[in-house]
């Protein structure tokens, strides 16, 4: 965002034991605001972390919320979009605290936004395949094409990347998400919720990199589990008369 214009834009980083990664993450967006002339606030959600991760933003004049326990990505996320409705937010953004998302692609994010093409704005890693060489293992991939597939059949909409933890909201899926935000599996369920309801959902490519320190919340073992449940869930609300 430059300072021409008139948006307010905030980074919402969940951050759960990412002593590693959120120092550089946190750098890279204050590196970029200065070198582009943007101003991209931020809000690291320290999700119950039990090492250093809060300490550094502390040390590091990082602007955060401590959560006194683990809530998980959903309650994480959830509490950043209440921080943004109450701060009166234009635009808030999902941003992975492990150094996976790249600021340099949130320009292109929030620009639908701001023309009033979209509610909200998904990075996604299969529209473009010179776009992201990261593309998550392959199992991965095909859940996520299993999980495009009942998003489609749901909402009649096209959706590639149904996982992507990248996204940009206006204010009033902002408003929506402050009140109600699913604990588990949010991104799958929150997209087809939108697709399904006509909200101006729209994909961009973008590149991702691999998580280079700590672990991810999804777990090998869990695959087939999140597989399971994020279907039952998409099925469920696809059914469901509002």
């Amino acid at each position: 965002m430059t300072k021409d214009n008139e948006k307010r834009v905030i980074l919402i980083i969940p951050a759960y034991n990412e002593e590693k990664n959120i120092l550089k993450v946190y750098e890279s967006i204050i590196s970029f605001n200065r070198i582009k002339n943007t101003i991209y606030d931020v809000i690291v959600i320290n999700d119950g972390s039990t090492d250093n991760t809060g300490l550094i933003c502390e040390n590091n004049n990082i602007p955060f919320i401590n959560l006194i326990d683990n809530l998980g990505i959903g309650g994480a996320v959830q509490t950043g979009y209440k921080y943004a409705l109450k701060n009166k937010y234009d635009i808030a953004i999902q941003f992975d605290g492990d150094g996976q998302h790249d600021v340099n692609y949130v320009e292109n994010l929030i620009q639908p936004i701001i023309d009033n093409q979209a509610d909200i704005v998904i990075g996604s890693r299969f529209i473009d395949k010179n776009s992201s060489e990261f593309k998550s293992t392959f199992l991965r991939r095909v859940g996520i094409k299993i999980i495009s597939f009942f998003v489609r059949l749901f909402s009649g909409k096209k959706l590639l990347d149904t996982t992507s933890g990248f996204r940009a909201c206006n204010q009033k899926i902002i408003k929506m998400f402050a009140k109600n935000y699913p604990t588990e599996y949010p991104e799958p369920i929150t997209n087809m919720f939108l697709l399904k309801n006509k909200f101006k959902v729209k994909e961009i490519p973008v590149k991702m990199n691999e998580r280079t320190a700590g672990i991810s919340s999804i777990r090998t073992w869990k695959n087939f589990y999140y597989m399971v449940n994020v279907i039952l869930s998409i099925i469920i609300v696809g059914i469901r008369k509002e």
